[in-house]
């Protein structure tokens, strides 16, 4: 049987970033990555600190810890990482055991791997990453699965891309321009995610850093700002 190593589920929460921003939802983190980024707020999913607490479960296993959770208090649920399209013919059966149900699968990953089941997503976030991430985007592996998935399937599909900096930010219009017709949604980055307390003012001042940026520059007339939202509220908790 197919199995998924899943890390941690929890909810119902509220989405606080992309598209779905705002949705009440449940989140499946998986656990594996073939990224390092330097200020990954989730870096427990691989770098080896928290593997005790992977458990590989069956699609339907997950399905019922969701229900067990949450009862029928949700219709959408968001699968994340680490990396979760790292996993294949196993995610393809959650997502269609949610679709029976009547669940919305909402899905990011970094646009690094293919898998079929994007075309089975409701909603699919490519988050690739930039240079303060210490990654090099693979141009021609991206250019494939954003051909991919906008030639076939049901997917709602967008960009999104977290801005540090002035590179991070020209980065992010280099990616605006290699797709013009596919949303992009620009996200500032939380450059410290280990901090106790009330972050929002910190990050309350890199939003309006990133605003002025998208405001003054004619050519990101149709870029999308979103805060963390979840970051706002909730700062660096878990299971948020």
């Amino acid at each position: 049987m197919s199995r998924i190593p899943v890390i941690e589920m929890f909810g119902p929460t509220i989405q606080g970033e992309g598209a779905v921003i705002g949705v009440k939802t449940m989140f499946v983190r998986t656990y594996g990555c073939d990224y390092r980024c330097g200020w990954c707020d989730s870096a427990f999913t691989w770098d080896g600190s928290a593997k005790d607490k992977v458990t590989m479960l069956a699609p339907q296993e997950i399905l019922d810890g969701l229900l067990e959770l949450a009862g029928d208090n949700f219709n959408c649920v968001t699968i994340s990482g680490g990396n979760p399209a790292l996993i294949g013919e196993a995610m393809g059966e959650f997502i269609s055991l949610l679709h029976e149900r009547g669940i919305q699968a909402a899905i990011e990953t970094q646009g690094s791997r293919w898998q079929d089941w994007f075309h089975e997503v409701d909603v699919l976030t490519i988050s690739p990453k930039p240079p303060s991430s210490g990654m090099q985007t693979d141009w021609d592996k991206l250019d494939e699965i954003m051909h991919r998935v906008a030639g076939n399937g049901k997917a709602a599909h967008s960009l999104k891309v977290v801005v540090f900096n002035q590179e991070d930010y020209e980065y992010a219009r280099k990616v605006h321009f290699r797709y013009p017709e596919v949303p992009l949604f620009l996200q500032p980055g939380n450059d410290n995610v280990t901090e106790e307390g009330d972050i929002s003012g910190r990050l309350l001042k890199r939003l309006e850093w990133l605003f002025g940026q998208v405001i003054a520059d004619p050519q990101m007339n149709r870029a999308r700002v979103l805060p963390q939202l979840h970051a706002l509220i909730w700062h660096n908790k878990r299971g948020k």
